[in-house]
């Protein structure tokens, strides 16, 4: 069991209903737990079924027994599935040690869709999420998932890209380990491809 970057070592995994973040949140907490660590997840729900969003605090620490709910700006890492949810969250959560990963894909409430509000200009969005933390890298998860064969995958490539953060409490190993116990086949040949590329998009540097 390696020494974690902070301990406790605080993750928000945020999103939309339906875009994989609680399972996200899931395997994270399960592959620390498997390690050796502590883990405490709590959840937190909007109207999910309809598109509403939805947050998971994940706590790990070597010893530490721990509350569910991360206090406000001690968010280490926030692990984003939509970009207006990423702003929200890091505007609650993230603090001057916080790392940022998320999907620059918007995904356009009702409202906006019908012409009864507007979603924010996405420049101004993401200059905020910027500088509200101190490294946030953009990972198009949804779009490679496409590619790679299944949009829903999207979380599996944000895993890829998690693992390969500086400071991240699980490495590639660990969590290409987590597929082939939950996958086989050709769904675990599509996951493992998703997985490489969300793990190669970091080569890029910040965003």
């Amino acid at each position: 069991m390696k020494a974690l970057t902070y301990d406790p070592l605080n993750i928000v995994i945020c999103g939309i209903g339906g875009q994989g973040n609680v399972l996200a949140s899931e395997v994270v907490g399960s592959t620390m737990n498997d390690l050796g660590y502590r883990v405490s997840i709590g959840e937190t729900y909007g109207a999910s079924q309809r598109g509403g969003s939805v947050m998971s605090h994940v706590r790990v620490s070597a010893e530490q027994e721990l509350g569910v709910l991360i206090p406000r700006g001690e968010a280490h890492f926030i692990i984003g599935f939509e970009p207006l949810e990423t702003l929200r969250i890091a505007r609650q959560y993230a603090g001057d040690a916080t790392r940022v990963i998320y999907d620059p894909r918007p995904v356009y409430p009702q409202g906006v869709l019908r012409g009864a509000q507007i979603y924010p200009d996405m420049a101004a969005l993401r200059a905020e999420i910027r500088s509200l933390c101190a490294e946030a890298r953009e990972i198009p998860a949804a779009d490679i998932a496409l590619a790679c064969g299944d949009a829903r995958a999207a979380n599996i490539a944000l895993l890829g890209a998690f693992s390969c953060l500086d400071g991240a409490p699980l490495g590639k190993d660990d969590l290409a380990a987590v597929l082939k116990q939950r996958f086989k086949g050709a769904v675990l040949a599509m996951n493992e491809a998703v997985f490489a590329r969300g793990c190669a998009t970091m080569e890029g540097g910040e965003l």
